[in-house]
Parts: structure tokens; sequence; C-alpha cells
């Protein structure tokens, strides 16, 4: 039963998202129900076409629901306009996908500086955030570096660093690791554990029982439902 004197970082109640009508509609989430309290590292995972990368954009406030209510912090993300949404995702949010998306001609410091100036951060003030995320990420020494000297591994710390410079309460990660070996894959999972060890809240979208592990609670969703919802195994060791 919820309490109604707490209300977590994020609730979804009874989520429904629809695409198409008719005999071409798909429900690609279904009655989902879920919270994620603050400095949690959550995975999602599930078969292809389970929900949960629409899950996770809905959450990422890329999407919008059919049906039911999405509260951030408290605040109905229904009632949000587009720009509200757009000022959420910019303020609250940081995103990490497979594909690093860099620039390809322009520096790692420039990258992560980029989200920044859309902000409306001061020059200065740029600089040194974007230098502080890149030293999180145990990449400083690499901030003058395009991404075409960087390893795969390397590239992915610079779009975490770039995710990180506006000082996020969630991270969302979608198969963040999909592009890497297995070493560089866990070199990137020690990145996220150890940010949500600082205190940030991580949501992970992965194929990857490996890496699902690094989290500390685990959702399994099918058919745009919630399956299984629980600790991880190193949790419930």
């Amino acid at each position: 039963m919820d309490d109604p004197d707490h209300m977590p970082l994020i609730r979804l109640r009874g989520i429904d998202r629809v695409y198409g009508s008719g005999e071409a509609e798909v429900r690609a989430l279904d009655g989902v129900d879920l919270d994620i309290e603050r400095g949690e590292f959550v995975a999602i995972m599930g078969p292809s076409g389970s929900g949960k990368s629409t899950a996770m954009n809905v959450i990422g406030c890329l999407d919008v629901p059919t049906k039911g209510q999405y509260f951030f912090n408290g605040v109905e993300t229904a009632h949000l306009t587009q720009d509200q949404r757009a000022l959420l995702r910019r303020h609250y949010l940081g995103f990490i996908f497979q594909g690093y998306n860099l620039l390809a001609r322009t520096s790692a410091l420039h990258n992560v500086e980029l989200p920044l100036i859309y902000k409306g951060m001061g020059r200065a003030e740029r600089r040194a955030a974007a230098l502080l995320a890149l030293d999180k990420v145990g990449l400083a020494h690499r901030a003058l570096h395009d991404p075409s000297e960087l390893s795969g591994g390397q590239q992915q710390r610079v779009a975490i660093a770039r995710a990180l410079a506006g000082n996020p309460e969630v991270i969302l990660a979608d198969e963040p690791t999909g592009n890497l070996d297995t070493k560089l894959s866990s070199e990137i999972m020690e990145v996220l554990t150890d940010l949500n060890k600082e205190g940030l809240t991580v949501i992970m979208v992965t194929h990857e029982a490996d890496m699902a592990a690094f989290a500390r609670r685990l959702i399994w969703m099918v058919d745009g439902r919630i399956e299984r919802d629980g600790p991880t195994q190193k949790e419930a060791a």
C-alpha cells in the first residue's frame, strides 16, 4: 500500500503506452506500477519487445504515456507542457546511450560542455563543470583529445561525463555497454557503481545479465508488464 506521506523520486501508476490502433495496435506498456527511490541502482531487463526501452523513454520524458500517472519528484508529468518536460530532462536527467553520440571533430571537453551551453551556463563555469565531470570518470588527462583518439571505453566515459556535467538527479543508461567488450563493459559498470555510491540514482536498461548484476535491484519485464522486481543476487546474498 502506498504511504500517503512518502513520494519516491519516480512513481509510475497504471502506465500504458499504446502505438497504432485497430489491428496495428501495439501495447508496449500495460498497466505498469513502479516506484524508484533516490539513490537506487536499478537494472531493467527482458526479452526484445518486452517494453524495457519504452519504460526508459517514459521515465526520461522522451515519450508520453497513453494512460496512467507518472510523478517525478512529486510532480505529475502529464500536467507539464512540452517545454517544461524539456526543462525537466535538462536539469534533472542525464542520458547515456549504446552509441556514444559524440561530435567527431571536437574534443572530449567540448563534447561534455555542449549540454551546459543549452543550460545557459557561462564559459568559465561550463569549463570547470566539464573538467570535473571528466575527472569523475578518470579522463581529465584526455580532455583535449578528439573521440577518434579515444578507445570505445573512453568514448563511453566521455558520454557518461556529458550526462554528469549538468549535475542530474538521475542517470538513465540505455544499453551503455552494448558496443564494448567484456573488460571495457566491466570498467563502465564500475564507473556507474561508483557514481551510485556517491548518491546518484542510476536506471539502466540492459540485455546482459552480467552487467545487470552490478545493479542493486533487478526489474524483469515481459509483454509490457513487470514480471519480477527484487534485489540482484549480490544484494540478496
